[in-house]
């Protein structure tokens, strides 16, 4: 008999190549997501996976426990993924509250939901190099003491302690992924990686001047998905849960990667000034292409986060294999194909 999936969060980046790897595997995917005005399902649509027969899409809404406890009784599923959240760190810092109740309270109701309706279910809980925040140890490991930075990041603390409490509690199997950063073409414009590789396609096709950023020293560990949701998977399949980190073990900056994606389409640049009057300049036609804006910093800022993957290469078989460079390609390609064709 297929085994049955239920993951939160279907219509993201994480949810969609998730959902297309167990359905290569032979599961029964039961997406989630929450309701909205018009429901955005194009990532699984790019995947060819929206009219799979063995997917299901279906209306909850995490913050709600009786909609959690409900949905997971009717679908009574072996495995549950938890990938939804408010994921924008700048946002976070805006909505706190809601940060909180979207990250933080509907975790609990997924676990209190398992343990009282079978604690068999296995959980992943998606949680994030962000709750390391400030920290002096580099490269960060599972026991690198947290210092989150950010309301979004203290949000994803409070739901992975919740859930290694409810494994030494009640000995429900819930699993903690750190992921450090994941990009790919289904990531979305508001985080930082896509609005570079979609500003640079539209700078390349005369559609745009100029882009604006906010901190391009920062540095990060910067992976791609679909890579990470086979790690996810993995994690399920153990004998024990424990938690694991998901990266690539290099850490390169914004300004590294804004120039990687002005590269790809042949246009060279140069940066001049410092602090908040920097600038890349396209040297063909002298034009500045990049420039800061205050508006994009964050009011408490993580200098560098870069992991370490070896637990996971060594327990799960895990290991990353796509660079930051090819990385760039796939999202340059996409955002280009996309702007050609204004989709």
């Amino acid at each position: 008999m297929a085994k049955k999936a239920i993951i939160t969060g279907i219509t993201g980046q994480d949810g969609a190549y998730l959902g297309e790897f167990l359905l290569q595997k032979g599961y029964k995917v039961y997406g989630l997501y929450r309701r909205v005005s018009s429901p955005s399902f194009w990532r699984l649509k790019e995947l060819q996976i929206y009219k799979n027969p063995n997917l299901y899409l279906l209306e909850c809404d995490i913050t709600d426990s009786i909609s959690v406890f409900n949905t997971i009784k009717k679908i009574m599923p072996d495995e549950i993924y938890n990938l939804a959240a408010q994921s924008f760190v700048q946002t976070s810092f805006e909505q706190p509250l809601s940060t909180m109740q979207i990250n933080s309270l509907s975790v609990t109701y997924m676990l209190e939901s398992i343990r009282l309706i079978n604690p068999h279910i296995r959980f992943y809980q998606a949680s994030t190099s962000e709750m390391f925040g400030k920290t002096d140890d580099e490269p960060q490991h599972e026991q690198t003491p947290f210092a989150p930075r950010s309301p979004y990041g203290i949000s994803k603390l409070c739901a992975h302690w919740t859930s290694i409490n409810y494994y030494e509690s009640y000995n429900i199997f819930a699993c903690s992924g750190i992921l450090f950063n994941h990009e790919s073409p289904l990531r979305g414009k508001e985080f930082v990686t896509r609005k570079i590789t979609d500003g640079v396609a539209k700078i390349a096709l005369n559609q745009l001047e100029c882009i604006e950023l906010g901190n391009i020293y920062a540095k990060r560990d910067w992976g791609f998905a679909k890579e990470y949701v086979e790690g996810m998977w993995k994690m399920l399949q153990t004998s024990m849960p424990d938690t694991f980190i998901l990266s690539t073990g290099k850490a390169y900056s914004v300004k590294e990667f804004v120039t990687l994606a002005f590269e790809y389409v042949n246009i060279p640049i140069v940066w001049e000034n410092e602090g908040l009057n920097e600038v890349a300049i396209n040297t063909k036609n002298n034009r500045i292409c990049v420039r800061i804006s205050p508006k994009y910093y964050r009011p408490a800022e993580i200098d560098s986060l870069v992991g370490d993957y070896s637990k996971a290469e060594k327990i799960l078989g895990w290991n990353p294999s796509c660079s930051l460079q090819d990385l760039c390609k796939l999202m340059m390609e996409a955002d280009l194909q996309r702007n050609r064709h204004k989709l």
